[in-house]
């Protein structure tokens, strides 16, 4: 089975077909993504639940935006979790995040090639 980290005809909807912009897109959420995973970690760690709550709001749209659909679904858990003030099982969550953000680095890689 392929990598179905990314659902490539609506993203590719999204952007009325431009693979150029697909691409650019692609590299601003990679750069994005990782700036805010380690602002996420440190909030994590302080138990600042306003800023787990707001950057995983922010990674969940980016998200939603480039087609990720599973990377979004973790990222809402989270945004739930500062909304509710508990951090109960967020590591598994941490670790689901990473292993997905894997699978869509991956899917960025192979995307890179196929429509070069």
């Amino acid at each position: 089975m392929g990598n179905d980290s990314i659902d490539l005809s609506e993203f590719l909807e999204r952007v009325q077909d431009d693979k150029e912009l697909l691409l650019e897109l692609i590299d601003i959420f990679a750069e994005d993504y990782l700036a805010k995973r380690e602002l996420l970690q440190t909030a994590i760690e302080n138990k600042d639940y306003e800023e787990i709550k707001g950057i995983s709001h922010s990674l969940k749209g980016a998200s939603g935006n480039i087609s990720a659909k599973k990377l979004r679904l973790i990222l809402l858990q989270f945004e739930e979790k500062g909304k509710a003030q508990d951090l109960t099982g967020v590591e598994d969550i941490l670790e689901a995040l990473d292993k997905e953000y894997e699978r869509v680095a991956d899917r960025f890689e192979s995307l890179k090639e196929e429509l070069k």
